[in-house]
């Protein structure tokens, strides 16, 4: 599948570190220089990118580990999506949860973007849903060990 990106940034094209890799990294575009996160302090983040997803895909930006072990450094709304009618600059959200200062330079790897096929549905009221042996029960996991 090709996906055709406009770069704006002198950052290279996200790309796959190795050949199983789920996830390109999106790097950070700040020819402003670099930005400060505050413990708890929230920032959108400019990658000087703007994609063209296929039809029937999404981009998911989702959090780096290291950075996230490392730093305390995530992305807030993650997955962060990117539908395939928007062609505007892709920006992500960190939140910086650890008790240090964090600084973001220009070239800096802040994400990882995963291209995922997504499907729409159409709604439909009805009266009573199908019977199932976990039913309506073990909200948030299954009550099972």
């Amino acid at each position: 599948m090709i996906l055709n990106i406009v770069n704006t940034s002198n950052n290279p094209l996200p790309a796959y570190e190795t050949k199983a890799s789920a996830g390109m990294d999106l790097r950070a575009y700040l020819p402003e220089g670099p930005i400060t996160l505050e413990p708890m302090q929230r920032g959108l983040i400019p990658t000087g990118l703007y994609m063209e997803i296929p039809e029937g895909y999404e981009g998911q930006v989702r959090p780096r580990s290291g950075l996230a072990l490392k730093s305390g450094i995530t992305v807030l709304n993650s997955p962060g999506t990117i539908d395939a009618d928007y062609r505007g600059q892709v920006c992500v959200i960190l939140i910086n949860l650890s008790d240090k200062p964090f600084v973001i330079n220009s070239g800096d790897r802040i994400a990882q973007l995963i291209i995922a096929r997504c499907e729409q549905v159409e709604p439909v009221q009805v009266e009573s849903l199908s019977e199932t042996e976990r039913g309506a029960g073990g909200f948030g996991h299954t009550g099972k060990n």
